[in-house]
């Protein structure tokens, strides 16, 4: 199976998203997305999956994570295996702008709620929408007082 065509969600300045291949697109295997963070960016505020394990593998620069109570930085060359119910969130480093390829495994249907980030943003959509499609898109957000002081920092 080959995928060629490629959506990028957000432009302009801060975080934009390639989505690559949905979990429709590949038999439930995976879904595949990029994400760019301009530095000091954040990608993703702390949450879970409990249907998937989510990669991430960075191309460029270094992401801050949040894995359990830990933060630390994931660089270049370097993967990060999420399991399931494990809370997680990611940034970007302070000095460098970073990308990496995120893979949720098996797929759960993604683009949408990108998609959903992307109006929320925009004023399009409330975020109470959010709250609401949390089983729908497999992410559930969650309170971390050690996420929270990395940003105070």
């Amino acid at each position: 199976m080959i995928i060629r065509n490629t959506e990028i969600v957000g432009e302009g300045g801060g975080p934009q998203i390639d989505l690559f291949a949905d979990a429709s697109a590949t038999d439930g295997a995976a879904s595949v997305q990029r994400v760019r963070l301009p530095a000091g960016v954040d990608g993703a505020s702390p949450h879970f999956h409990t249907r998937s394990t989510e990669i991430f593998y960075v191309l460029e620069g270094a992401l801050e994570m949040l894995i359990d109570e830990d933060i630390t930085v994931v660089g270049v060359g370097s993967l990060a295996v999420i399991p399931p119910n494990t809370v997680h969130a990611f940034a970007a480093g302070p000095a460098v702008a970073t990308s990496a390829l995120i893979v949720l495994t098996p797929g759960v249907e993604r683009f949408g709620y990108f998609r959903l980030l992307r109006d929320i943003a925009s004023g399009a959509a409330a975020p109470s929408e959010l709250v609401a499609a949390k089983e729908e898109y497999d992410n559930h957000f969650v309170d971390s007082p050690v996420w929270r002081e990395r940003a105070r920092s």
